[in-house]
């Protein structure tokens, strides 16, 4: 089983998503979170940090990050184990720097969002975001 951790960066009332580009093996084409495969050895917080800094030129503050949650899924025989986390502080600004692996990065307000590749991480982003508002 792959172990990946992705992030929700929250600004504004608003969460920042990557569209996989069409390409890409798994999930070709569709709306997600940043984030990555866990290596040998890493914690969580490692590899998000990590991801964020590769996929997103920013340096997250590892402080401000809340497990969101964690999902098992899969298909073709192929399973991940998903761990997700909302963070709210980072230095720099996000930009796409893995062209190869995205096609095009854009911030939604919970109302706005798209369907993701993993719907139970949508439900999940939304119930978080309305949450940090009230």
């Amino acid at each position: 089983m792959h172990e990946v951790v992705v992030a929700a960066l929250v600004r504004e009332g608003r969460v920042l998503l990557v569209h996989r580009s069409p390409n890409r093996r798994a999930y070709p084409g569709v709306w997600d979170l940043p984030g990555g495969h866990i290596e040998t050895g890493e914690t969580e917080l490692a590899a998000l940090t990590r991801e964020m800094h590769e996929e997103l030129g920013v340096q997250i503050a590892t402080g401000s990050a809340i497990h969101l949650c964690r999902l098992d899924a899969g298909r073709g025989g192929e399973f991940v184990r998903l761990s997700a986390w909302l963070v709210g502080e980072w230095e720099g600004t996000p930009t796409n720097v893995a062209p190869e692996e995205h096609d095009e990065i854009r911030w939604f307000r919970p109302e706005e969002l798209p369907p993701v590749a993993h719907e139970l991480l949508g439900a999940a982003i939304v119930e978080a975001m309305r949450g940090a508002r009230t």
